[in-house]
């Protein structure tokens, strides 16, 4: 058995290894720099960028000791390398077969909220508050929670990402005075997850998604910062109550690994405090608390 993993690790590896070389930067959309280059086609750390892969994780790919690349990866590293669909199943088979001798990876986190997190929402009103999972999906809210990101309850429940809401949609830049500070935190943050779950499908579509249709969000990745600085305060420029400074707390919760609470608080007496009252009284009824997202969704909004 050991033979035969090795010999498919090789195999992927040397596949990734010819196929990154005859890839020129040019075809994959890179502007290249002054100078002369010594490697041919992409160098690993284009190849994991265009990928949405981190650097360490794609060198263990081409060294033969990652052995379990999800199909997501895999289906993104074929985009990156432009694979046409012959070279695209082959690179598939030889996944499968590396994979087929691997130990089995650990299951991805719960994205399932309990229903005392959904009461415990509700009684924290008014002040916004939300349950995120590990790549930033809101999974849970309440009011106010949802209602502080102007023009997020106008996308489907399963694209609320706060990542790429910050991204791509038009009123986050009218919404945060401080959007480039705010990014950059984000995205740091983000490489340090994905750096720990280099192969996990939830980061690696959301980083694909980002890159292709964000040229801030693909600038910042490049820079490989993974120490983001979270604001205590936050001011929010909002449509509907005007501007509002509120301080913010985020923990992770007990028994749900991957899922954090964040909420956000004002001083009782202050303006700060009454626009936040407004906020959570103007805003549509949270209902059912739970985003049913992710593809078991349907088995997890129980």
């Amino acid at each position: 058995m050991a033979p035969e993993q090795h010999t498919g690790g090789d195999e992927l590896a040397s596949f990734l290894r010819a196929r990154r070389t005859q890839t020129s930067p040019e075809s994959a959309g890179l502007t290249l720099g002054p100078g002369v280059r010594r490697t041919p086609g992409l160098r690993r750390e284009e190849l994991a960028t265009l990928a949405g892969v981190s650097i360490d994780y794609y060198r263990r790919l081409e060294r033969g000791k990652e052995t379990r690349p999800s199909p997501g990866v895999v289906d993104a590293l074929a985009r990156a390398l432009q694979l046409d669909d012959d070279e695209h199943h082959h690179l598939r088979e030889l996944a499968a077969r590396t994979a087929r001798y691997a130990p089995e990876p650990p299951p991805p986190p719960s994205r399932t909220v309990r229903p005392h997190l959904k009461l415990l929402l509700e009684t924290m009103r008014p002040s916004p508050a939300y349950i995120l999972s590990r790549s930033w999906d809101v999974l849970a809210w309440n009011s106010g929670g949802l209602a502080l990101y102007a023009g997020l309850a106008d996308w489907p429940v399963k694209q609320r990402n706060l990542a790429r809401y910050l991204f791509l949609h038009p009123a986050a830049r009218e919404l945060f005075p401080d959007w480039e500070n705010l990014v950059r935190s984000c995205v740091a943050r983000l490489r340090a997850e994905a750096g720990t779950n280099p192969d996990a499908p939830d980061f690696t579509h959301l980083v694909g998604e980002l890159l292709l249709k964000s040229s801030d969000f693909a600038k910042l990745w490049e820079r490989y910062e993974v120490v983001g600085r979270k604001k205590v305060q936050k001011t929010f420029h909002h449509p509907t109550v005007g501007a509002l400074t509120l301080s913010g707390q985020g923990m992770y919760l007990d028994g749900t690994p991957g899922q954090r609470l964040s909420v956000y608080t004002a001083e009782p007496g202050t303006a700060d405090h009454d626009a936040m009252v407004l906020l959570d009284m103007s805003a549509e009824p949270a209902g059912t608390t739970a985003a049913p997202t992710g593809p078991n969704a349907r088995r997890e909004t129980g």
